[in-house]
């Protein structure tokens, strides 16, 4: 029971997969009608963050938790502006939200944003079913009950588009240019006590860093905690629109390039593949997460392709192949590199523990590298944060 049903009688909702597989439940959220990918994410905590989080565009998020909005919603645990995946899945909606930065329930969040979502179904039976059918389309209908409207539904969902071929960067990129600086962004408002400054954008002595390094970062979904990460590090940040021609972004005064996550196919955000040949061949540190990983290795002459049913979670074991160390790393990616695709002069460095895939690249005569996973976290653990200082070392060292 979501924290508003009580004010509120429950009505039917159904999540049909396009296997032709149906979880009945209630509504929780906005009523209606929505499409996406249905995706699974075992992270525990953070669901504001994952709601939040632009990689999210084009899919149904369904939390392998089982009890989601028990610390409410408040205004500063966000990575947009506002929600940006397609729905929203999950097992049950506390009925209670409790936490000191408490604004609003989860229930009532989803409904002034518009997501549509389900609760009261067996997240394990449905997760089962992506996780052995792989991800794939799905609804989520409020008001449907009879087999017929069932049935309807379930042609809908047939006719929506698949993942494969969707620019979703497009999408969800900011329209104009804009700077972010450590002044800006700096605010420990969520790690006030924590003396490190690693988490929440804190700087270690609890004041603002000196802007030591400009960086150009293209938005193909950024995240806000990727922008306090470079803040803390000293970076003053110029983000650009995903559709930045490399022209106008090689003639800004910067020490370095970042390449942000985002939603949908990498292979169809075409013309930032470009734009990242030419600025990875400028001779400047470049700097890739997820979207941005896979952009800079097809840029580099690689290809990628679908995962089975993805990455999605807080708990996914990374090895650094040249340290010999494990990393526990937040994840959110639906494609990934073909390893057998990598040019001469690009190599692997990191790897997935759970399944091989490639979650790391170095261009061996250039300052020029990627992860496929999160260090930003977000929600997530904080094992890898320190590539932004790896970022800011490569500035340094090609001054």
């Amino acid at each position: 029971m979501s924290a508003s049903s009580e004010q509120k009688p429950p009505v039917p909702c159904v999540l049909v997969l396009e296997s032709g597989r149906v979880f009945r439940g209630t509504a929780l959220g906005a009523e209606g009608v929505t499409f996406g990918e249905a995706v699974f994410n075992t992270s525990m905590t953070g669901y504001q963050e994952i709601l939040t989080d632009p990689s999210y565009a084009g899919q149904i998020v369904v939390m392998t938790a089982s009890h989601i909005g028990n610390t409410g919603i408040n205004s500063l645990d966000v990575e947009a502006s506002r929600p940006l995946c397609a729905g929203f899945a999950v097992r049950e909606a506390s009925s209670r939200a409790s936490n000191w930065r408490r604004e609003g329930d989860l229930d009532g969040y989803l409904v002034k944003h518009g997501i549509v979502g389900i609760e009261g179904i067996d997240t394990r039976a449905l997760t089962r079913a992506l996780r052995t059918g792989g991800a794939q389309r799905a609804a989520i209908a409020s008001g449907i009950d009879s087999e017929a409207e069932v049935a309807q539904l379930l042609e809908r969902v047939h006719q929506s588009p698949d993942m494969e071929g969707r620019d979703l960067a497009s999408a969800v990129t900011c329209q104009s240019r804009y700077e972010r600086g450590p002044g800006d962004v700096i605010v420990d408002w969520r790690h006030r006590d924590d003396p490190t400054g690693r988490v929440g954008g804190a700087s270690p002595t609890g004041g603002v860093p000196d802007v030591e390094f400009r960086v150009a970062a293209y938005d193909f979904g950024i995240k806000q905690n990727i922008l306090r990460d470079l803040a803390r590090v000293g970076c003053h940040v110029t983000v650009l629109p995903a559709h930045t021609p490399a022209d106008e972004a090689l003639a800004l005064d910067v020490d370095g390039y970042f390449l942000s996550n985002g939603p949908g196919d990498p292979a169809a955000v075409t013309y930032a593949v470009e734009s990242v040949r030419r600025i990875a061949s400028a001779g400047k540190p470049v700097f890739g997460i997820c979207l941005g990983h896979q952009i800079l290795a097809l840029a580099m002459g690689a290809r990628t392709y679908k995962l089975r049913f993805g990455h999605h979670g807080g708990n996914h074991p990374v090895k650094d192949l040249n340290a010999g160390t494990i990393a526990i790393t937040a994840q959110n990616h639906g494609f990934a590199v073909d390893r057998d695709s990598l040019p001469d002069g690009v190599v692997e460095t990191h790897r997935n523990l759970y399944d091989g895939t490639v979650e790391g690249l170095r261009v061996v005569d250039r300052p020029v590298f990627s992860v496929q996973y999160h260090p930003e976290a977000s929600p997530g653990p904080h094992d890898a944060n320190q590539l932004f200082g790896r970022f800011v070392e490569a500035m340094r060292d090609a001054r």
